[in-house]
């Protein structure tokens, strides 16, 4: 079977992903009190327990939000004629991937070689690592999953001649040691001055180009490169920026197209994270009429945020694009435990709870103090600093928050929330009075 990449749907193990029901909850999951440990993930989703059985610090996954990203991010490609292979690093969650995978998404995206085992274990069918892989280790044993699985794809990077000399040098080898081996896919990486990885010329994208034709353990498949590195805001400066390094992959892209270069019958290009994506569809849809097949690979938009995709996303808070807009799904659940001074009080997350990278969490509600009432906004407070597990609560005047309390705060950055959550509780209502535990996802970093 010819692995370059038909239009049939993206398998995934879904008997895998379901054997999460059958794990026992316990100590070693910081979600979870002891009075559901020894039950099963099923068991846990049938008792429904409500927010207030849980204990704080908590991260959290609204359901309606999740899904509603989904059928907009599905939806928003399906029109364009785009394809998504989700960055799976955001979440490490398989169940995620699945349902990423069922409302249409081409493929999953990781990022280095641990990654990929994940979703290899869980039986994605096609997957870009989104980087350079040399390890011969990791070559060599992604060369053995190809050989065992011909219907398997999978999508490397490359920015340099000295990279694919490399992979060519490990691939030979395992080769004359152990017989024949399928050859790896290979995108071309495109970078920009001052960007991550990624060839800075024309000139060296197409050395790296010809490097891969001529080894026969790889094969050119397409372009790709990261938008996201370049600019950090939706300005016109920093578009205009996003928008002429596209253009720089449209020429390396046209002249291996031109040259007959591809050694595939679709290539991948392949852009966009989860702030650009407007920029991807502007520059690059034109190229799935000329047969190729352009393919994002935004992450962050099923969790969404409160802070920096709240702001820069295309589907965020100031809309660039046409369709619905993103929801935040995650939130952070904090307990007020002193107040030492006038102005100050502590709660109980810090780094190790809650993401602080892309900005610091946001006070946003005080949940019910009492039986019959309703969630309170919190107004007047800033979240200041965040130590190793405590937070820090600043305001002017009279003190708007009380030892004991429960706050939800608004979180930034998916990417670095999930993974200090081994079992993350998804609720059906966020913003209820005491929401309901409809289901546990499970993460693999």
């Amino acid at each position: 079977m010819d692995r370059t990449g038909a239009d049939d749907a993206c398998r995934i193990d879904r008997e895998k992903v379901a054997q999460r029901d059958a794990e026992q909850v316990g100590w070693r999951h910081k979600a979870l009190p002891p009075e559901l440990w020894g039950l099963t993930v099923a068991e846990v989703r049938e008792r429904r327990p409500r927010l207030s059985e849980l204990p704080t610090p908590l991260l959290t996954l609204s359901r309606a939000a999740l899904d509603t990203n989904l059928r907009v991010m599905a939806d928003w490609c399906a029109q364009r004629g785009l394809d998504l292979a989700p960055h799976g690093k955001t979440t490490m969650a398989p169940q995620l991937w699945a349902e990423q995978l069922d409302a249409g998404a081409w493929a999953i995206t990781v990022a280095n070689p641990f990654q990929l085992g994940v979703a290899l274990e869980f039986g994605v069918g096609r997957v870009m690592v989104a980087n350079s892989v040399i390890s011969p280790l990791a070559l060599r044993w992604i060369a053995d999953e190809l050989a065992a699985d011909r219907d398997l794809r999978v999508l490397v990077w490359a920015d340099s001649p000295a990279t694919v000399d490399l992979m060519h040098e490990a691939l030979a080898a395992h080769v004359a040691s152990a017989g024949s081996r399928p050859p790896i896919d290979v995108l071309v990486e495109r970078g920009g001055a001052g960007g991550r990885t990624g060839a800075r010329d024309l000139d060296t994208a197409l050395a790296v180009a010809e490097r891969v034709v001529a080894s026969p353990h790889l094969r050119l498949a397409g372009v790709a490169g990261y938008e996201g590195a370049l600019a950090h805001d939706s300005d016109a400066r920093s578009r205009d920026v996003v928008r002429s390094y596209l253009d720089d992959m449209v020429e390396v892209h046209q002249r291996l197209a031109d040259a007959g270069r591809y050694e595939v019958d679709v290539p991948v290009v392949s852009a966009g994270g989860s702030a650009y994506f407007d920029l991807v569809d502007e520059v690059l849809s034109p190229l799935t009429s000329t047969g190729a097949r352009v393919v994002l690979r935004s992450g962050a938009y099923v969790v969404h945020d409160d802070g920096f995709y709240r702001h820069i996303s295309p589907l965020g808070e100031d809309p660039r694009t046409g369709g619905p807009g993103f929801r935040s799904a995650m939130h952070g659940w904090v307990r007020v435990t002193s107040q030492p001074e006038p102005g100050l009080a502590l709660f109980d997350a810090g780094k190790r709870d809650l993401p602080f990278d892309e900005g610091l969490p946001e006070a946003q509600l005080r949940r019910p103090r009492a039986a019959g009432e309703d969630p309170a906004p919190v107004t007047g407070v800033q979240v200041t600093a965040l130590n190793d597990q405590h937070g820090f609560l600043r305001w002017e005047g009279d003190a708007p928050v009380a030892i004991g309390d429960e706050l939800r705060l608004g979180l930034s950055h998916p990417c670095t929330a999930m993974d200090k959550w081994s079992l993350v509780p998804v609720v059906d209502d966020a913003d209820a009075a005491d929401p309901v535990v409809v289901d546990l996802v499970r993460t693999w970093f």
